[in-house]
């Protein structure tokens, strides 16, 4: 009998961890983040504010930041901005500030489906589904479809940002990646090592592994790793570097770096700018 009880308890446990496990992989109402966004006019940005509606109905929240096009120094490049897990783009607003003021980049960013202002619920096809509406605005804007795009994905966002290169949209010259994943059942382990024996209940698999092996050789990718990462093991950054074709690629390992901490590095910036103006 009590073999029974614990098997049935068991049971139920990795049941209710199959149905409810997107909570845990996409953590969305962290930080009050579905209550309140920030918006760009807080650092000084002029932007447009749009709702995307994608295929299958959902809206996403996202913001676009436009250089001047007629100004001498316009450099005709913009940064498509994919989130980290929890949060909202509000919260990526300091970086965006960065590349629209400091390096005159146009910006784009949006909110995942589920996440921020947008409606939905997030999953793995979901939020394919949204890149590829995010990716289909742009190319139809004016100025955008115009200027050479670089897509700037930090751990969710770098699988996003790896799906998106795959597909091999055109004006897509560059991908940045940052402490991402080689697929997001191999990242179970790292993060929930109680869940170990059961990582093959993760039905969002996220395989960028397979994925980055579909962008085109000429388009440039540069890995950002940190070497004491908690959440995604360096090793990942390490296999997608090795596997990715593109015959401009480098990897740069931030040592004593957490996961959330790379970006504080004082020379992380150089490094992403040197990137962009090099492969474009």
């Amino acid at each position: 009998m009590i073999l029974i009880a614990a098997a049935s308890v068991a049971t139920i446990s990795m049941g209710l961890l199959y149905k409810f496990q997107r909570l845990l992989i996409y953590p969305s109402s962290m930080n009050n983040s579905r209550e309140k966004t920030d918006k760009p006019s807080m650092y000084g940005i002029p932007f447009e504010e749009n709702y995307l509606e994608t295929k299958d109905g959902i809206k996403l929240h996202s913001y676009l930041m436009l250089q001047n096009p007629n100004s001498s120094n316009y450099t005709n490049k913009t940064i498509v901005i994919l989130c980290p897990n929890a949060g909202n783009i509000g919260h990526s607003l300091p970086i965006v500030e960065l590349f629209f003021k400091n390096f005159g980049y146009n910006v784009f960013i949006y909110s995942y489906r589920g996440y921020g202002f947008s409606t939905g619920e997030p999953s793995e096809m979901g939020l394919k589904i949204d890149a590829d509406t995010a990716m289909n605005f742009l190319a139809q804007h004016d100025q955008i479809s115009k200027s050479s795009i670089f897509l700037y994905g930090r751990s969710l966002g770098g699988a996003v940002a790896i799906y998106i290169a795959s597909k091999n949209y055109f004006n897509v010259h560059g991908v940045i990646l940052e402490n991402t994943f080689i697929n997001l059942r191999a990242c179970i382990p790292h993060i929930f090592p109680l869940l170990s024996n059961v990582a093959f209940l993760c039905h969002d698999k996220w395989d960028s592994e397979k994925d980055i092996l579909q962008i085109n050789q000429e388009v440039s990718v540069l890995f950002l790793s940190a070497t004491d990462d908690e959440i995604v093991p360096p090793q990942h950054m390490d296999r997608l570097y090795k596997v990715c074709n593109s015959t401009n690629k480098n990897i740069v390992r931030f040592k004593d770096s957490k996961h959330n901490e790379t970006v504080t590095f004082p020379n992380y910036w150089d490094i992403i700018y040197e990137f962009i103006t090099k492969s474009v």
